[in-house]
């Protein structure tokens, strides 16, 4: 039996305290800002310690790869090892490479500390399921929803901070000033966060090949996987090609982007909502609603971008990160939904699928922008909102092959 202490839960019935899912969602957030830091500061960056400007976008690479090994191999270890322990190590690592990347002169530094920072950022992917092992099943949905809004702000805020700190200090102040916070959120965590000993059971190798079973016998994993994937590689399309159609079609500066990017973060605030809706049993409508307003989105922001609508362009931005967040959300609470006992690794792979989307859409997002402009990159995103509608209504033609606690 899988065992936690209630210090700091608020126990079994009531589920965590509101202080300890605040301290959550800022730690989610906080971590995976840290895979962004350093995307808008590259041609500061670069210079100085030696990085060649084809070489640049690398840095970005590199922290992302660690993200995505680090998803596969260390999550899937919320199933064995104790999960405050987990935590805790991940965010020592966490500061030790932040401080590295602070302190590099040199190009092999930087990079290293970029790919542990990536790894060690996944941290906030072991938080996640162990809050839900906290609270009752009727509340799944809103918690996820809560703890989903902070990590996604963290994601909306980091470009826009790094160059606001940059401006105001130096470069090397980002990584400095996070290297702080991850200690403090370390010493909160440390304090507040009750221990919870998984079954284990097996061992780490015998727990990693699982994980291939688990994939193959588990149909809601794929489905959501496949759905969220979709969608995270649209949002990645979007904000990798947005900042240069805004400084090419609306002439703004970086802190210009800056501050459409801040607009942009209000889509968080739509993960609570999803939640509560996902306990609400509006599952099926919620998804159909966030792919449907993802598609429309894209081919509103051509519109917007053709008449130079800029306010329109902002409300529209909003509705998509808010559709990305509320499938998350739902998408999320149906795999969490599942036994305790897998959760790490269903999540190690659902967010190893999503992350593998962005990847994909990071790419797309720039080459599409340069070959046929944002017009291009607007029909594509639209075409995969229709692509998602498709592969969802197979789903409504089949009976529910799970129910959500």
């Amino acid at each position: 039996m899988a065992e936690h202490a209630a210090n700091g839960a608020g126990g079994a019935e009531q589920g965590p305290s509101p202080a300890l899912l605040s301290v959550v969602g800022i730690a989610t957030g906080a971590l995976v800002a840290n895979l962004y830091y350093a995307q808008p500061l590259l041609a500061a960056i670069g210079p100085e310690i030696g990085i060649r400007p084809d070489l640049a976008g690398t840095v970005v690479s590199t922290t992302q790869v660690g993200y995505g090994l680090g998803l596969l191999l260390l999550v899937s270890l919320a199933d064995l090892v104790e999960n405050k322990r987990l935590v805790l190590t991940l965010l020592v690592g966490t500061v030790l490479a932040l401080v590295a990347a602070a302190s590099s002169n040199q190009a092999i530094v930087f990079f290293i500390a970029s790919f542990v920072i990536g790894v060690c950022s996944t941290g906030a992917q072991v938080l996640i399921p162990f809050v839900v092992h906290l609270v009752p099943p009727e509340r799944r949905g809103r918690t996820v929803g809560n703890v989903m809004s902070g990590l996604l702000t963290g994601i909306m805020l980091a470009r826009p901070l790094a160059l606001f700190i940059a401006a105001a200090l130096s470069w090397r102040s980002v990584f400095w000033l996070s290297a702080v916070v991850m200690i403090a959120i370390g010493l909160l965590l440390g304090r507040m966060m009750p221990r919870y000993q998984p079954a284990g059971g097996v061992n780490y190798g015998r727990n990693l090949v699982s994980m291939v079973g688990l994939l193959r016998n588990t149909p809601v994993l794929q489905r959501r996987a496949a759905y969220q994937a979709l969608m995270f590689g649209a949002f990645n399309m979007f904000w990798t090609a947005v900042p240069l159609m805004l400084a090419d079609r609306f002439g703004l500066s970086q802190q210009g982007i800056a501050f459409f990017a801040l607009a942009g973060a209000g889509g968080a605030l739509a993960a609570p909502l999803a939640g509560r809706l996902a306990d609400r049993g509006w599952i099926q409508a919620t998804t159909f609603g966030s792919m449907a307003l993802l598609g429309l989105c894209f081919y509103g922001t051509s519109w917007a971008e053709a008449g130079g609508a800029l306010a329109v362009l902002v409300v529209l931005t909003i509705i998509l990160d808010a559709s990305v967040q509320g499938n998350q959300v739902v998408s999320q609470r149906l795999i969490f939904s599942l036994p305790a006992e897998i959760r790490g690794r269903l999540n190690a792979l659902y967010m190893t699928f999503t992350f593998l989307g962005g990847a994909v859409g990071s790419t797309i997002g720039a080459a599409s922008y340069h070959w046929g402009g944002w017009n291009a990159t607007a029909t594509i995103g639209g075409l995969i909102g229709v692509a998602m509608l498709m592969l969802f209504a197979t789903e409504l033609r089949k009976p529910r092959v799970s129910k959500a606690a």
